[in-house]
């Protein structure tokens, strides 16, 4: 589904639902939603946004799932949610308050539902929300409420930094420790 123009707009500050369950081998966890994931309810919906071809290309799903298959990653003992529940048109219209506040929810949620392994998609967020300014990418030497954390760069299509194959390889590099130590 392509939102329109209006429906776009009229998705600023909604919310979407997370894809969880108690037991998730990865809780994936987003910045915040953008407007076109708000308006079509999806995560990571946007064309473009290279989440889903990472996830499946590193060999977490057996087939790259579309947004609106979301409810799938259940199955294979992923989930998604995200730092600040509010929708906006970019990531940077977030005060430092709300990603601190997201990361104390999440925080929660991870008490809640104890997953092995949080990967925060997005360093500058998870360096504001998490107080850790001097945080890189990868395995974090600190661990959320039991679970194994890992930062993932941003899959948004306007992260050009990160090519395509260098996502991949660095959602490939969660795996091969996450499933490790899961198994």
């Amino acid at each position: 589904m392509r939102p329109t123009r209006v429906e776009m707009a009229e998705a600023a500050g909604r919310t979407i639902p997370d894809v969880v369950a108690p037991g998730l081998t990865v809780l994936f966890c987003g910045i915040n939603p953008g407007l076109w994931s708000a308006a079509t309810g999806h995560h990571f919906a946007r064309p473009g946004n290279r989440f889903w071809p990472a996830l499946h290309r590193s060999g977490f799903t057996p087939r790259q799932l579309l947004p609106s298959e979301q409810d799938e990653l259940l199955a294979y003992g992923l989930g998604v949610t995200n730092i600040a529940d509010r929708a906006t048109a970019r990531a940077a219209e977030l005060t430092d308050a709300e990603l601190i506040a997201g990361a104390a929810a999440l925080t929660a949620k991870v008490r809640r539902l104890r997953p092995a392994w949080v990967a925060v998609v997005g360093v500058t967020a998870y360096r504001t929300g998490f107080r850790r300014p001097r945080a890189t990418l990868g395995r974090q030497p600190d661990d959320l409420d039991g679970a194994g954390l890992w930062v993932l760069p941003n899959p948004s299509g306007l992260n050009a930094s990160w090519a395509t194959p260098r996502l991949v390889e660095a959602f490939a590099e969660l795996r091969r420790v996450a499933l490790w130590r899961h198994s």
